[in-house]
């Protein structure tokens, strides 16, 4: 089994080494690689050129360049391959690239990476769906992949994923700013008190919820670009989620 990662960022190259580790033949490709690659994945001349030989496709760009991506490919591919867009899209965003995806019959798998990459790597959890979500998930699953194929239409595991940001990302920012209150106020043993009372009494979890938002601060504006996206299309005006996204927009520019 051969397998491209197009776009080599953070969970790129974490994908593409731990394939490569577990057996697989691994081309990867980005036109700014800033990460070490094992020795052994094969650094391509495009996206083109990596997608050419590989059997299964993953496309782990910004959602900004997917679907360019996805036209770049396209001579590439054919209905033996399996195309999976790992990227944080909205529904529609995902739907439109199966649609561009459409003309090479090639099997198009939406995928959501359900949890930061490190430090679990290539066995991060994702939800698959669409046509291509099974042959996905057979192939990967026998390494032990924490890949779940669900039931619906590309566009379903990418609403998943979405509707938990809501959740997790706004409790986040909620966090945050209590901390950052309760620092500002010299109250934070108060603040954190409160906080423990609400979230089950493990206090870990605040260090990991303001940690987390600062470290990934740039990556999850994009992930909540994609939720205020999806509500708004749906006549939901998004302002928890608005706030979440502002929230993380401050602590990138911290």
């Amino acid at each position: 089994m051969k397998i491209a990662i197009l776009g080599l960022g953070e969970a790129g190259t974490h994908f593409a080494n731990g394939l490569s580790d577990l057996g697989f033949t691994v081309f990867g490709w980005d036109p700014n690689p800033q990460r070490l690659l094992n020795d052994n994945v094969q650094f391509a001349k495009s996206n083109l050129d990596a997608a050419q030989n590989a059997d299964m496709i993953w496309s782990v760009n910004l959602t900004a360049v997917s679907e360019d991506v996805a036209k770049e490919v396209l001579p590439a591919l054919n209905s033996q391959k399996v195309y999976a867009e790992l990227n944080t899209s909205s529904p529609a965003k995902k739907q439109a690239i199966g649609q561009i995806l459409s003309i090479s019959g090639v099997k198009y798998a939406d995928v959501a990476i359900m949890a930061p990459v490190p430090p679990k790597g290539i066995f991060t959890p994702m939800l698959a769906a669409g046509e291509g979500a099974r042959p996905f998930a057979e192939v990967l699953q026998p390494y032990g992949l924490a890949v779940k194929a669900i039931d619906g239409e590309v566009g379903q595991a990418a609403l998943l994923k979405l509707l938990r940001s809501i959740v997790y990302k706004g409790i986040a920012a909620v966090i945050c700013e209590a901390m950052e209150a309760g620092i500002a106020f010299d109250q934070e043993k108060y603040i954190r008190e409160q906080i423990s009372s609400i979230i089950g009494g493990q206090d870990e979890l605040i260090d990991r919820f303001v940690e987390g938002s600062r470290t990934h601060a740039v990556r999850r504006i994009h992930e909540m670009d994609a939720v205020v996206d999806m509500l708004t299309n749906k006549g939901i005006k998004p302002l928890m989620s608005q706030a979440a996204k502002e929230n993380l927009e401050k602590l990138a520019r911290q």
